[in-house]
């Protein structure tokens, strides 16, 4: 059995757990290399290069995720799977954000919407119907007199 500490969405010894608990140690991995050597770390390299950079970087590996499923490709996609989750902690550190937050955030959409519903972009409200024209009813009825 895995062993771990409880993580935002599972339980001892569930994959959540191991995978939170592996972003985790890469995120701090990320935080002390902002402090080492850009001529030695790509990480530290990365950090320095800005938040553009960082971005563009993340949106690429996006991509080739993207391409390497269509194309059938799964070893890749684990692979470039991997990068993408890479760059997004260095965006993250970037930014700021800790892991932390993001499990809170999906436990909160856990709660709203099921864990395998993505956050819907309006605000989770009962929409009014759209309002039907109004009409004064006589000038309708004189008209159906007239026909």
């Amino acid at each position: 059995m895995l062993t771990g500490k409880y993580s935002a969405l599972g339980t001892p010894g569930s994959m959540v757990c191991v995978m939170s608990d592996s972003l985790e140690r890469l995120y701090k991995a990320v935080v002390a290399a902002k402090a080492a050597d850009p001529a030695i770390s790509r990480t530290a390299r990365l950090l320095r290069s800005g938040r553009p950079k960082m971005a563009k970087k993340l949106a690429e590996e996006a991509v080739e995720v993207v391409i390497d499923t269509m194309h059938g490709d799964r070893e890749a996609v684990v692979r470039e799977s991997a990068d993408l989750l890479y760059n997004l902690i260095v965006l993250w550190v970037s930014a700021g954000v800790r892991p932390e937050e993001v499990w809170t955030e999906m436990r909160r959409r856990e709660r709203l919407f099921g864990i395998a519903e993505k956050l819907p972009k309006e605000p989770f409200e009962a929409v009014p119907a759209p309002r039907r024209k109004v009409v004064a009813l006589e000038a309708r009825r004189s008209q159906k007199r007239r026909s």
